[in-house]
């Protein structure tokens, strides 16, 4: 046997090897090309953490399985990765970002700006407003530079505006005024020109004064030729999702020829307070039905604009809401156990 043939023998075998090891630690694998990324016609994310993507076998399963874009959930928020004034911390969101880059996952950055989340040395900060805007400046552009080439997208600022449409009086509103928004936008485009830049907000499905409030900024920004390439929705919503208001801001955003991101979506199955709470099939049959009408619905956005609907984490143990409760709550695809439920099925079939 010619050495290139006995080499080629010897990969397959340990490719081999490795597939049937996986399958046998992780019950729910299934075929490789059944996954949600070649179901449907655009990006479908997940928000990572960090721990159970390095310790936890089936979570890493179903994301390379299931999923083609993945968003930092904490990793690269100011506070984890710029924890004092002079050290950066970028260990857990490299190792997030080695990962994606080696299974061929789109990353999206997860947000340089954001009114929650900041260091104490941040809040504690004394300067004037050259002085701020130079901690502004460092940090994003420190940020976005180290992921330049890796990290394609960025939530810049995440979270500016309350529900009544006026401006959160956050401290970099405080400290610098509301242009900071727009300048945010300037310094990532400048230290990475060809990063897509977002603007992430929740309750924009409402389609009331914050959604108004919001694409008049947009408009604004459009007009002066500051970078910014799309909107997110975070729909982290329930079964009491306003789906006709849905469509109404997914359309206002299709006019403005922005991209659209369903940035951070779950659908909560719990009971609004003083409602009796349902069993958990109906719960399960009700939860799978938005799902469908919310992966549905984006696929009439036009294909140029659909960047993508990523799901606020992979199983419900993962979620965000049962932080403090293991089983307050079962908004993901998948289970406890990263079993497939109703609702993965649903989104599977979504637009047929």
């Amino acid at each position: 046997m010619k050495y290139p043939a006995l080499i080629s023998t010897l990969l397959w075998i340990i490719l081999s090897l490795d597939a049937m090891a996986i399958t046998n630690k992780n019950p729910v694998c299934m075929a490789a090309d059944t996954g949600l990324k070649y179901r449907l016609g655009f990006p479908v994310g997940a928000a990572i953490k960090i721990r159970p993507l390095l310790n936890n076998n089936r979570y890493r399963a179903i994301l390379i399985r299931e999923f083609n874009s993945i968003t930092a959930e904490n990793a690269m928020k100011f506070k984890a990765l710029h924890p004092s004034a002079t050290i950066f911390n970028w260990s857990d969101a490299d190792q997030l970002v080695d990962f994606a880059v080696k299974h061929q996952l789109r990353i999206h950055g997860h947000a340089l700006n954001w009114p929650k989340n900041n260091p104490k040395w941040v809040m504690e900060f004394q300067g004037d407003s050259v002085a701020w805007e130079q901690l502004l400046q460092k940090h994003i552009q420190t940020v976005v530079s180290h992921f330049k080439g890796k990290v394609s997208s960025w939530d810049v600022v995440n979270e500016a505006f309350n529900d009544n449409g006026t401006l959160r009086k956050t401290i970099w509103l405080q400290k610098l005024g509301p242009d900071y928004l727009a300048r945010c936008f300037v310094y990532a485009h400048e230290a990475d020109p060809a990063a897509l830049l977002f603007y992430n907000d929740y309750g924009q499905e409402y389609n009331g004064k914050k959604m108004k409030a919001i694409l008049k900024w947009l408009g604004g920004l459009q007009r002066e030729h500051i970078p910014i390439h799309g909107l997110g929705f975070q729909l982290h919503t329930s079964l009491r999702i306003p789906i006709p208001e849905l469509q109404k801001s997914i359309q206002a955003v299709v006019r403005t020829g922005l991209l659209l991101h369903l940035s951070e979506l779950d659908v909560s199955v719990r009971s609004k307070k003083g409602e009796p709470l349902l069993t958990a099939a109906a719960s399960a049959t009700q939860q799978a039905a938005i799902y469908r009408q919310i992966f549905t619905i984006y696929q009439t956005v036009p294909a140029r604009q659909r960047f993508g609907i990523t799901l606020w984490g992979i199983g419900d143990q993962d979620s965000y809401r049962n932080a403090k409760d293991a089983d307050a709550d079962a908004p993901l695809l998948f289970d406890h156990n990263y079993q497939p439920k109703p609702a993965y099925k649903a989104v599977q079939t979504s637009g047929q």
